[in-house]
């Protein structure tokens, strides 16, 4: 979803789910909760929000300037080597728009420490000998889910230096790889972000939705690694309602929602979510009150069949991804347990 007309387009079914929002009101609140979490319950002065050009971390920006003034706040701008050169341009932008000053880290010599490209390019090298400097890679999904029944199975997409593209299906080892080598990124940020909260006695502010969150479109002690999250209840379509009342520039408005992750560059639907934001939603948010998905296909223009893939997939994320959200199991939580094959056992912690 990208552009005014895309809005406009997720606006006109949203009064029967509840999904249009009362922006000013909801701003209020949001901006309410942000100061009393953080000068109330954490006993911080100000807010850390990373930055990245994104909607997300826009609406956030924004949402922090109003609870606590502009001084009180810091845009970090965290990018590395292959981050969007767009990313930064748009986050400097927005900050400038709201009076927030910045401070930029470059982490890529803290991944190059860390041995993020090396781990990630070796597991790439298996599936593609020629890979190497000058070329570039994302992880996708299969297509559309409106256009066909198909696995969350992962593929790596390369491009070479010449521009030519070659897909294959990631095996579970290289994708494991991939994977944990690239969430250095995430984490890398997460550290420097609490740095800089720690330096001015701040709290570090999330940025993610509902979507990613309850969908587990995020690292664990990365992005997910956050002190307060102001916007984790609202669906994408809804931080896109809020970035237009709160005047965030049209060119983040207008951007397709990235991941900025991967040096090939990739979006949030074909990484990840595989359906445009303005059906997610109204399906989601459909299918949290129990509307049928007879109901459903009808209401939106789709087939049953559609319908019927859009919300298996949404159980199928939120149950996979489930340990994503699980806090920390305390000693005196651990179930008394014992295992019937190997022997193993696992006894009660005193707290």
């Amino acid at each position: 979803m990208n552009g005014e007309a895309d809005v406009k387009q997720v606006s006109t079914g949203f009064d029967q789910d509840g999904l249009m929002l009362d922006a000013e009101e909801e701003t209020r609140k949001i901006v309410d909760r942000l100061r009393v979490s953080v000068h109330q319950t954490l006993r911080r002065q100000g807010a850390v929000v990373g930055i990245s050009g994104g909607i997300d971390s826009s609406v956030v920006l924004a949402l922090s300037a109003r609870a606590f003034g502009p001084r009180r706040v810091v845009g970090l701008l965290l990018p590395e080597k292959e981050s969007s050169e767009d990313s930064a341009e748009l986050a400097q932008k927005v900050a400038d728009h709201y009076n927030v000053p910045t401070v930029t880290e470059d982490i890529t010599a803290a991944l190059e420490g860390l041995g993020c490209y090396r781990r990630r390019d070796e597991a790439i090298a298996r599936l593609f000998p020629d890979y190497g400097p000058g070329w570039k890679a994302k992880i996708v999904l299969p297509g559309n889910l409106l256009e066909e029944e198909t696995l969350n199975v992962f593929y790596l997409t390369v491009t070479d230096p010449e521009g030519d593209t070659f897909t294959e299906r990631l095996p579970l080892r290289e994708y494991y790889e991939v994977v944990a080598a690239s969430n250095f990124k995430q984490r890398t940020r997460m550290a420097m972000l609490y740095h800089h909260a720690e330096l001015r006695n701040y709290a570090v502010i999330g940025t993610a939705n509902k979507n990613e969150h309850d969908l587990g479109f995020f690292v664990k002690y990365g992005d997910g690694g956050v002190d307060v999250s102001p916007i984790v209840h609202l669906f994408k379509t809804q931080v896109f309602q809020l970035a237009r009342y709160l005047d965030v520039p049209e060119e983040i408005c207008e951007r397709v929602p990235t991941t900025d992750t991967y040096s090939a560059g990739s979006t949030q639907e074909e990484f990840f979510f595989r359906v445009p934001f303005d059906i997610l939603d109204p399906v989601w948010s459909r299918y949290e009150r129990g509307v049928s998905n007879e109901e459903m296909a009808e209401a939106l223009g789709l087939t049953i069949d559609q319908v019927e893939r859009v919300v298996t997939d949404l159980i199928r994320k939120q149950r996979t991804t489930a340990y994503l959200r699980t806090r920390p199991i305390e000693g005196r939580h651990l179930e008394n347990r014992r295992d019937g094959g190997d022997g193993w056992s696992q006894e009660s912690q005193g707290g």
